[in-house]
């Protein structure tokens, strides 16, 4: 396999608490423990502004004494953008990753400046706004509003100068070459960054678990994976990824609401029905066994729940709870020709060794928000346990801070000292931009 982090580093994940303290100004006095648990708190509005910017220096310091500075930690989701400084148990801020721009003509100057909006901004006015998210199953398809949002993150978010700080980048695996080699030239052309390191959500999700050898099922908006890692060591050969997740599920449930009668149809009102399926979606334990049980009218009318919409306005969602997010678990319902989260876990573990399968089957961690959906553990153990070997010991782990433990994973590693070992500088990297491909797994 490929070590996704070298043998020293891996020494001291297993030796070390927490991450040290690095010499920035955004430190906190004590390093977070790698079992903290992330204040749940941290949402939206993580972007205010009442952190202190940072001391800006007459000229740019050497690139020397740049490369000591805490490292910032992106985690470049397809439906939520997390960042913050390594060492830190939670990100700094935490926003939708999508781009909103007026549909009307502005008649008023005042209180919304601006034709591009991020951030809580595009959230709070969605209504006003065509919104436009610029990756879609992990893969950038917009890279002028991928450099707006990673503007954001450094001018609003964190308040610092991207100059001034190493970068650890998430991506899903099996991404094309030429996404991780724009985003890479982006961030060292546009926003100059001393040093990049790019790393596989999944395998991050698993340190921030404490462990080092386990399979990784991320499900978040884009892309569902699962990831065999052993003692630190992703397995590549043996990845599995879909492009079947929480997005899919929204699309799923508009079209149920909408052959109800219940039509959602701009792009903003499409955020409201991802509000609806976060708040009523279910996963059933038995699908056949569901549909049997809302097909009797009398049952399924205490079972159907209300929702309030923006406007007020009440409506009720029925079996659309549990039948859109059940393409996770059934792809082809949506005419997609995909194994489901469950079959992609076993051929994932069964891609392995014969010796590690034990191993990775007692440590099988959930990262992501489309396995917070409820139920989602339960029907995932079900459908591993028919598939898997008879009397296999099956376990899954559900950390419940899990929609941003790639982010405090990568805040772990990038805390270590013998991470610098790992990335790659600006001057490395103009000498050789393949050594992006080369250095990291």
């Amino acid at each position: 396999g490929t070590p996704v982090i070298n043998a020293e580093a891996r020494r001291e994940l297993r030796d070390s608490e927490g991450a040290p303290n690095w010499g920035s100004s955004h430190d906190h006095s004590s390093s977070p423990r790698q079992n903290d648990r992330p204040s749940s708190n941290v949402g939206p509005v993580a972007l205010s502004s009442h952190h202190p910017p940072s001391p800006s220096l007459p000229q740019p310091p050497a690139m020397g004494s740049r490369l000591h500075n805490a490292p910032i930690v992106i985690d470049n989701g397809s439906g939520t953008i997390r960042a913050g400084f390594a060492g830190e148990d939670v990100p700094k801020c935490f926003f939708p990753s999508y781009v909103g721009r007026p549909k009307h003509v502005r008649t008023m100057a005042g209180a919304l400046e601006g034709d591009v909006f991020i951030g809580p901004q595009a959230q709070q006015y969605r209504g006003l706004f065509k919104i436009n998210y610029p990756l879609e199953h992990g893969i950038v398809t917009d890279w002028d509003d991928m450099e707006r949002i990673w503007q954001y993150v450094y001018t609003e978010g964190l308040r610092t100068v991207s100059e001034d700080h190493p970068v650890l980048l998430t991506e899903p695996p099996l991404n094309p070459r030429e996404n991780r080699d724009t985003a890479a030239q982006i961030l060292f052309e546009t926003f100059n960054v001393p040093a990049l390191y790019t790393s596989v959500q999944a395998v991050l999700s698993l340190y921030a678990s404490g462990k080092t050898t386990g399979l990784v099922l991320d499900s978040g908006d884009g892309v569902s994976h699962a990831v065999p890692v052993f003692q630190g060591f992703a397995i590549p050969n043996s990845i599995r990824r879909i492009d079947v997740a929480g997005r899919d599920v929204t699309e799923h449930f508009q079209q149920l609401l909408r052959k109800s009668g219940r039509i959602f149809h701009t792009s903003a009102e499409k955020e409201t029905v991802k509000n609806i399926k976060e708040a009523t979606g279910y996963v059933a334990l038995d699908p056949a066994k569901e549909e049997k049980d809302w097909s009797g009218s009398s049952r399924s009318e205490g079972k159907s729940v209300d929702y309030t919409l923006p406007d007020g306005q009440k409506i009720k969602i029925g079996a659309e709870r549990f039948r859109a997010p059940e393409i996770l678990f059934n792809p082809e319902i949506i005419g997609l020709e995909y194994p489901g989260v469950h079959q992609i876990v076993v051929e994932a573990i069964h891609r392995t060794d014969m010796d590690l399968r034990k191993a990775l089957y007692g440590n099988i961690v959930l990262s992501g928000g489309s396995t917070l959906t409820k139920g989602f553990g339960n029907r995932l153990l079900h459908e591993v346990q028919r598939l898997a070997v008879k009397d296999m010991r099956i376990k899954i782990l559900a950390p419940p801070e899990r929609i941003y433990t790639t982010w405090t994973g990568g805040s772990i590693l990038a805390g270590l000292s013998t991470f610098k070992k790992m990335w790659v500088e600006k001057d490395e990297w103009q000498e050789n931009p393949d050594i992006i491909h080369t250095k990291f797994a």
